[in-house]
């Protein structure tokens, strides 16, 4: 292994990584799923692993702490403090996790006991003097010490169960259950995708500001490049089960010398500015059994030679503390960046007869005003965004724009139709749904999973007497990037980005004017997201529809939206064009979400 930039001495590493190759079975043999994967971390350094989906970032991750999945086999050393995880026995192993090790993951419902209370929870493996549980009564005392150390001062949530609390929350307490044991490293696996904005901030601070104080090493696993940049000291970055480059947190937005790293960093959205075209990587990340035999990225690369097809590439220092696997990485390539994205044109102000209103509706869940008298309007042929945290309101205003949820108080008209009316005919509910069509967050839980992707978008067609469902239907997957032959595919045949463009097929069979997206982008990858983005806008152009656009991620709203919508507890705080509004926020709580953007201020 290279010498690193990172000044150990003669301190013990936290985590060492070498040779590290994790194998699995496919197509009835056995191949690598990460090769030779080599990471080193300091007591109280931050390290990133970023990549996209299918890169073996989580895998990796869970071959250190030895929590491979059954079928997996994994090779090579991992030292934690000094500790080789190959010397130590499955019991051995079980107590160095928490101890020494622990990991936090990305739903900490997966790793929170739902029928244990919090205090349960944290102090599950916490030991007396004597090596004896300890009492409810000093589980509980302990359990609100270790709360207010990652940020919840209510000693009353020591006394809840997972359900009661948000998502933040149930994250915070999952990282005060993983350090409960003091451990040397931790790692977190993508533990703030699911997370809005500020929410965001604020578990990424607390990450920082415990491996500062108690000099724990942190891993964290993420696809968010900001995140990295802003949060980590180094960054490794993984494609096809390779780290392809290595380098200082602080040179990954500009200094990338990969060409995956720099295509990754474009396709990033910018804040600052709305871009005509988001830049995306062609293809696919190759499935593990199907890799090429030279460079793994040469497919996808406008930069490959024919030597990058045959041969295969060592990863080798380009400058110290900076590794590459790309022989053409000391070449001034043209590498684009960010600033060098060109500007989309100004947006026009919406004119015309709106298509859906909203006049000062409410929803009310049980004693809960979710949705609180607001005003809200959609022109033809304009994006409108819908911005705000979890349980600000947005996905509720979302639904019952388009009949899913009713309406408390107020109304809401969809082409004329109010959907808050006592009584609405039948005609009146298929003139909405020929109105509005809605493409939700998780396509998987929309698609049925033994239907064809023809057979589901043909399903809809059918009830809209289209006179030939089938031509049609390959007719709409062509026109979301999809080729015809995925008609005959299923949805876990497809990749997330690709269930994703079915989803929103489906929604355009029954040509819509508006097309209303509820966080459509925020599980995938940088690449797969500008591919989506670049489909919607390209759609609202050439179909002439309109798009209502639900996120969290203000950097997205700044790329699809024309106006947009800030909504906290129920009501609109501020709204405008989407350029004023981001460029030059009015309202104090508009600027605090600007302001929890990794890496961006005001």
């Amino acid at each position: 292994m290279s010498p690193m930039s990172m000044t150990i001495g003669s301190a013990q590493p936290a985590l060492a990584v070498e040779g590290l190759t994790v194998h699995g079975p496919r197509g009835g043999r056995t191949v690598p799923i990460v090769d030779d994967i080599a990471l080193r971390i300091a007591p109280g350094e931050a390290v990133a692993v970023v990549g996209e989906s299918g890169s073996g970032k989580s895998v990796t991750a869970r071959a250190v702490i030895g929590l491979l999945p059954p079928g997996l086999r994994g090779d090579g050393s991992v030292r934690v403090g000094g500790t080789s995880l190959a010397d130590l026995s499955a019991q051995q192993l079980r107590d160095l996790r928490g101890s020494r090790m622990a990991m936090v993951m990305q739903d900490p419902f997966t790793t929170l006991n739902p029928l244990h209370r919090v205090r349960d929870i944290i102090c599950a493996t916490l030991r007396d003097a004597g090596g004896r549980r300890l009492s409810r009564a000093n589980r509980r005392q302990e359990a609100v010490r270790r709360l207010a150390e990652v940020g919840i001062v209510d000693p009353a949530v020591a006394d809840a169960y997972p359900f009661e609390l948000s998502g933040g929350m149930r994250q915070r307490v999952g990282i005060a259950a993983a350090i409960a044991e003091e451990p040397l490293l931790l790692i977190a696996d993508e533990p703030t995708t699911a997370l809005d904005v500020t929410t965001q901030a604020e578990i990424l601070a607390l990450l920082n500001r415990l491996r500062t104080s108690r000099q724990m090493a942190l891993l964290l696993i993420t696809h968010d490049l900001r995140v990295a940049a802003s949060v980590c000291d180094r960054v490794y970055v993984m494609y096809a089960g390779q780290v392809l480059e290595e380098l200082s947190a602080s040179r990954l937005l500009r200094e990338a010398r990969h060409p995956y790293t720099a295509k990754l960093t474009t396709a990033d959205p910018p804040l600052d500015r709305r871009v005509e075209t988001l830049p995306s990587i062609g293809g696919s990340v190759p499935s593990t059994g199907s890799r090429p035999i030279g460079c793994r990225f040469e497919p996808r690369c406008s930069w490959s030679t024919s030597a990058c097809a045959t041969h295969a590439i060592e990863l080798t220092e380009f400058e110290p503390g900076h590794r590459v696997r790309c022989t053409r990485a000391g070449e001034r390539l043209d590498l684009a960046h960010a600033e060098d994205l060109v500007a989309a044109p100004p947006v026009r102000p919406a004119s015309g007869e709106a298509i859906i209103r909203v006049i000062k509706a409410s929803r009310r869940y049980g004693h809960k005003l979710a949705v609180n008298a607001v005003d809200l309007e959609v022109f033809a042929g304009e994006s409108v965004g819908i911005v705000g945290e979890s349980g600000s309101g947005k996905t509720s205003i979302a639904r019952m724009m388009i009949g899913l949820e009713p309406v408390t108080s107020g109304s809401v008209e969809v082409a004329g139709v109010d959907l808050a009316a006592s009584k609405i005919t039948r005609a009146d509910w298929r003139r909405v749904r020929s109105t509005v069509q809605m493409a939700f967050q998780d396509p998987s839980s929309t698609l049925n999973p033994a239907r064809s992707v023809g057979g589901t978008v043909r399903e809809v067609l059918r009830a809209s007497d289209v006179a030939d469902p089938r031509a049609r239907a390959e007719e709409l997957l062509e026109m979301v990037g999809l080729d015809a032959a995925y008609a005959r595919r299923r949805p876990r045949q497809l990749s997330g980005g690709e269930r994703q463009r079915v989803a929103i097929a489906r929604a355009l069979a029954r040509d819509p004017r508006v097309l209303l997206c509820d966080e459509v982008v925020s599980a995938l990858d940088l690449s797969v997201q500008a591919h989506v983005l670049n489909l919607l806008n390209s759609l609202r152009r050439s179909l002439g529809i309109s798009l209502v656009f639900i996120t969290h991620d203000l950097a997205v709203v700044r790329q699809i939206a024309d106006r947009v919508y800030v909504m906290k507890s129920g009501h609109v705080i501020e709204h405008g064009a989407t350029e004023d509004v981001l460029t030059n926020p009015q309202h104090p709580y508009t600027r605090s979400l600007i302001d929890s953007v990794p890496g961006f201020v005001v």
